[in-house]
């Protein structure tokens, strides 16, 4: 089911820089956006079962994250979502977004300012709200900048990655995919460009926005993710909220298409395939 993601890399040009994505095969479009500190090819046991179904996949790197330009001094939520958009009309939409993190929170803010862009989402692990109080976010804000300054904060991160938002089952190309990381973080200008988007992360665009979306969406969980207080609790709230299919997945974190492809990646593509079915999505005319 592993696929690597080596196709040809293009750029999309955007004000302040260009963003790196990969785009394979004919048919309805599926654009994935990994999340803060990711790389494309987390998306490797994704992208092969998708292209064999029959869609087009684009898989784009956020900004400062692994082939797009360090030149960008905006990052969040809702940036990201610009960005999606504007990949979405530089390809030929309507697409389903898949988001992991805070790609999924932007998937959300996309698809309420452009319905006619969005024909689904698969948000993995997003957040729809907020979780810190101003107060706690200065503090987590203050320690961010410590632990990911240089030399260490590459390290630091991949450590964090790779053993605690991976706890449970670990996908057997972990290993490689964290030493990608670190690596990534080590070229010029990549930890600035981490540490900056840690420093302006803010959910709260979010929740406002979550009722304005009528997209057909599937929330995918980890039921080990540490970035939920209560992930089970959390999924139920975000289905309801967004009148979504949910999954609880046993035994992962943070990336449960990674860590349990076997379960995660079926109901994705049964998801994207009952949306081309029933919904009017179709691939752009050339």
């Amino acid at each position: 089911m592993s696929q690597n993601i080596t196709s040809q890399l293009h750029f999309l040009s955007r004000p302040a820089g260009r963003l790196a994505y990969t785009v394979d095969g004919v048919g309805p479009l599926v654009v994935a956006v990994p999340g803060m500190g990711d790389l494309r090819d987390s998306y490797r046991e994704l992208v092969g079962p998708l292209l064999g179904a029959g869609f087009r996949v684009a898989v784009m790197d956020l900004r400062g994250h692994g082939d797009s330009d360090t030149t960008f001094r905006e990052h969040g939520d809702v940036v990201t979502a610009d960005d999606m958009l504007a990949l979405i009309d530089e390809l030929g939409g309507p697409a389903v977004i898949v988001g992991n993190s805070m790609a999924g929170s932007a998937a959300v803010i996309a698809a309420a300012k452009r319905p006619d862009a969005v024909a689904g989402l698969v948000l993995l692990s997003p957040f729809l709200r907020e979780f810190f109080s101003r107060g706690a976010m200065a503090t987590t804000r203050l320690m961010y900048r410590v632990l990911f300054a240089r030399p260490w904060g590459a390290t630091m991160w991949a450590n964090y990655y790779g053993k605690t938002l991976n706890r449970g089952t670990a996908a057997s190309w972990l290993p490689e995919h964290v030493a990608a990381i670190r690596s990534s973080m080590r070229e010029p200008g990549r930890l600035r460009s981490f540490r900056e988007l840690t420093l302006q992360l803010d959910h709260s665009a979010v929740e406002p926005l979550v009722a304005a979306v009528h997209a057909p969406a599937l929330v995918v969980v980890g039921d080990s993710d540490p970035d939920y207080k209560d992930p089970a609790a959390e999924l139920v709230a975000m289905g309801e909220s967004l009148g979504a299919q949910t999954l609880l997945v046993e035994r992962a974190a943070h990336y449960p298409h990674a860590q349990r492809a076997d379960l995660v990646v079926p109901r994705i593509l049964a998801f994207v395939e009952e949306l081309r079915g029933g919904s009017g999505w179709r691939a752009p005319r050339a």
